[in-house]
């Protein structure tokens, strides 16, 4: 086990627990939940998604060990093929099997007996929150879903692209598929470094700056969150949409939480505006995209708390 980026609290318990996903992948979580509570009774729950490349010790052990000191049972887990998952090779991205772990985690926190399975919301932390909104979709025991920083990662994948564009890209992750073949194994380049660094190199432009603001500085580094997915996971992107059904969430609620300066801000704005009600787009001040990773004076706990103790009764 490698560290978390933020100190977990004496009064809340942190139990490693592992799981199998639908296509018998080992799913690797940790649950949070206070130690003082009655065993015997049954308590509302939360799973909390990583940002996209991202760790459970990162982002989502914020989250976790702040809403787990409000009342609830909270499950942070990686995605397949990254950090202490299971899934071969490493660094795999597939928008299906993403979806699907939010699912198997579903799965997981109705077995436990301090559980009420009817009581299960969700929070996805920017790639984190297409994927929660589209597990949400078509699992109707997600009973409320929050974003935070959302990405919709099948719009990035053709974000900026005209059809002349996007016809390139096939061509060169096609080509690149001889490659790996030929190899026997996939590309994968990490965007990060294997090691923090001090500060930013001064010739990264936005957004790039900003990612490595959060994952190459001390801030969020961790060795198993290097950044990206194997180059041609992305042709599985291009061919998905996320949101498709996202109205069919509805009656259940959506909570859209972003930052004033996120860049990513219009997908959540472009969500919000194909979810039915009931839904809420929430803007925090003076925030940028990956401080609602981390900044717990910008993270709005007691907004999260009262969407979630409201809607999971």
């Amino acid at each position: 086990m490698i560290g978390y980026i933020t100190k977990l609290s004496d009064k809340i318990q942190r139990d490693h627990v592992r799981f199998k996903n639908r296509y018998g992948l080992a799913v690797a979580g940790d649950l949070y939940y206070d130690k003082n509570i009655d065993k015997a009774k049954k308590y509302p729950a939360i799973i909390v998604g990583a940002p996209y490349g991202g760790v459970k010790e990162q982002g989502p052990c914020v989250y976790a060990g702040e809403l787990a000191k409000r009342g609830f049972v909270v499950l942070t887990f990686d995605q397949s093929f990254m950090g202490e998952s299971g899934g071969e090779p490493r660094n795999v991205s597939s928008p299906d099997i993403f979806v699907e772990n939010f699912s198997a985690c579903v799965d997981f926190l109705g077995l436990q007996n301090f559980v009420d399975r009817e009581k299960i919301g969700v929070i996805g932390i920017c790639g984190s929150g297409g994927f929660a909104l589209s597990a949400a979709q078509v699992d109707t025991r997600i009973k409320a879903v929050a974003t935070c920083s959302m990405y919709d990662m099948t719009v990035a994948s053709r974000l900026g692209m005209d059809k002349q564009a996007v016809q390139a890209g096939k061509e060169r992750l096609s080509k690149q598929r001889w490659v790996d073949a030929e190899n026997g194994y996939p590309e994968y380049i990490p965007s990060f470094p294997e090691e923090p660094i001090d500060k930013v190199p001064a010739e990264l432009t936005e957004p790039t700056a900003e990612w490595f603001r959060f994952y190459a500085l001390k801030r969020g580094h961790h060795p198993y969150a290097r950044g990206g997915f194997t180059t041609t996971s992305n042709m599985a992107f291009m061919n998905f949409k996320l949101l498709n059904y996202i109205d069919e969430i509805s009656p259940r609620p959506i909570l859209f939480v972003v930052g004033d300066r996120a860049h990513s801000k219009f997908f959540s704005e472009d969500a919000y505006k194909m979810a039915k009600e009931p839904k809420e787009l929430y803007i925090v001040k003076d925030a940028e995209h990956i401080d609602l990773y981390d900044r717990t004076d910008r993270i709005p706990f007691d907004k999260l708390e009262k969407f979630f103790k409201d809607n999971l009764k």
